[in-house]
Order: C-alpha cells, then structure tokens, then sequence
C-alpha cells in the first residue's frame, strides 16, 4: 500500500490555499497513492478557512483513496468535531463505540 502526505500550511489555511492543495491531493492520487495522510501539525490557529479546505480535500478523496488527518491539535480537533468532520481524524464518533463491538442486548430490555 502506497501511502502519499500532504501538509496543512500553518498557522492556519485559508479558502485560498484549497484549490492548490486539492491539486496536489489529486497528483498524488494519480501518482499510485492508496490512501492520503494529512498533517496539520503546522495548524496552530484554525478558522473556517482550515475546515473548508480539509471539507474539500476530503470530496476530492472521495471514491480514490483513503484522507486521513493527523498531528492535529486541540483546537483543529474541537473545530472538526463541532462541524462534523471528526471522522477525517480516525476516531469514533462520540457516543459510538469503536468498530468490532457490539451492544448486548438482554432479552427483558424495552423496544426504544
């Protein structure tokens, strides 16, 4: 699995950088990438430029490959999960248990 990186620029990206970013995003791609790692560590004072460009990074990955975003900090991470877009992170939502577990279910247990 080949596995491609793009980097966020810092201090934070703004709705200009998109397109650019996308670009490269797609050289990547077309460049035998399986899967994109996304490091926003450079990101150190988000705004809803930085969400735009990770919303439209993340539709132009759609249907080629996997997006993930790493090196995030607290304030990326609570802008994401306030938008939606915790996902991109690589972790469960809140109140959704991690992947392989299951509910148990008891046979006295009401219907919801």
């Amino acid at each position: 699995m080949k596995i491609g990186r793009l980097v966020l620029p810092g201090p934070g990206p703004t709705e200009r950088d998109a397109a650019r970013l996308c670009a490269r995003l797609a050289l990547l791609y077309d460049g035998g990438a399986d899967a994109v790692v996304c490091d926003a560590g450079a990101v150190t004072a988000p705004g809803l430029g930085a969400v735009e460009v990770l919303a439209r990074l993340r539709l132009a990955a759609r249907g080629r490959g996997a997006f993930t975003v790493t090196g995030a900090g607290p304030a990326l991470r609570a802008l994401l999960g306030l938008v939606g877009l915790s996902e991109l992170l690589g972790e469960p939502e809140e109140r959704e248990p991690p992947g392989g577990v299951e509910e148990g279910v008891e046979p006295d247990d009401l219907p919801v």
